[in-house]
């Protein structure tokens, strides 16, 4: 796995390109076009310059719910004419919108008992019980909110310059959604998995980092830093998963709606 994929910004801990990994077919993803990240709210003035003006970043996919979006407030790219926000939520919740960043909000809207209220309790079908906690998430988000991982890629396909996809810590939702767009660019399971696992390099910096955000605190110091380390076994089997189920992570989209057209265009976006 390239080192040099990271993108050390002085705001976020987790950002990285998607750019240079290889496909089954003997190609390379293409740099610059897709980056992965946690939080985006806390970026410098020289993120925002390097993001915007160098590396030519268009469109910011936000998998956060609608609560922590409101809450953690407006992060400085939402101020950038240039730069589109999209919305994206992976987690079901009590009269969420289609879009937050349609509507703006004057102020936070009352959330009773803390934001984690604003969720819907998530299950997995029977068969899925005995999976591990973390698998059962990543499905969850299938189950769940499947319009919103078609939407999330077809956004990456659409976009104009780079986009960026994140969620809080980068690594779960952020996680599966990245799996998905590599498994269409033609990247092996392997590659896959090594990406997913290389948020475990910057935990202990990503969980310092989240746990000085009030919206975060309270789930950072409930856990150790171990629970939140992204286990390369865990996306291996998400990936095996799909493959027992539907055929691998293309037989899922095209059973979704996400055919062969629109996996043609996500490519496109991605390969070399």
């Amino acid at each position: 796995m390239r080192t040099d994929r990271w993108l050390p910004l002085d705001g976020t801990t987790n950002t990285r390109d998607l750019g240079g990994l290889p496909t089954v077919d003997g190609g390379t993803t293409r740099s610059g076009r897709v980056l992965r990240s946690d939080n985006l709210q806390t970026l410098s003035g020289d993120d925002v310059r390097r993001l915007v003006a160098e590396l030519g970043l268009r469109e910011v996919i936000d998998l956060r719910s609608t609560a922590e979006v409101l809450m953690e407030g407006r992060g400085p790219l939402r101020d950038v004419p240039e730069v589109t926000h999209r919305h994206f939520s992976l987690l079901p919740e009590r009269g969420h919108r289609t879009d937050v960043f349609a509507v703006e909000e004057a102020e936070v809207p009352e959330l009773p008992g803390g934001w984690l209220e604003s969720l819907l309790p998530r299950q997995v079908g029977e068969r899925d019980q005995e999976e591990p906690p973390a698998v059962r998430s990543y499905l969850g988000y299938l189950e769940h909110r499947p319009e919103n991982v078609l939407g999330a890629l077809r956004a990456l396909a659409a976009a104009d310059g780079a986009s960026v996809v994140h969620c809080a810590a980068g690594k779960d939702r952020t996680g599966v959604i990245v799996a998905f767009a590599l498994a269409v660019a033609g990247v092996p399971a392997e590659e896959i998995v090594a990406d997913y696992a290389m948020t475990a390099d910057v935990i202990d910096a990503l969980v310092a980092k989240l746990a000085t955000s009030p919206t975060y605190a309270e789930d950072m110091e409930k856990r150790d830093v171990a629970l939140h380390t992204p286990r390369a076994e865990t996306m291996e089997r998400v990936l095996a998963w799909l493959d027992e189920r539907h055929g691998g992570p293309l037989g899922w989209l095209t059973a979704h709606g996400f055919g062969p057209e629109e996996q043609a265009a996500l490519r496109a976006r991605l390969r070399d």
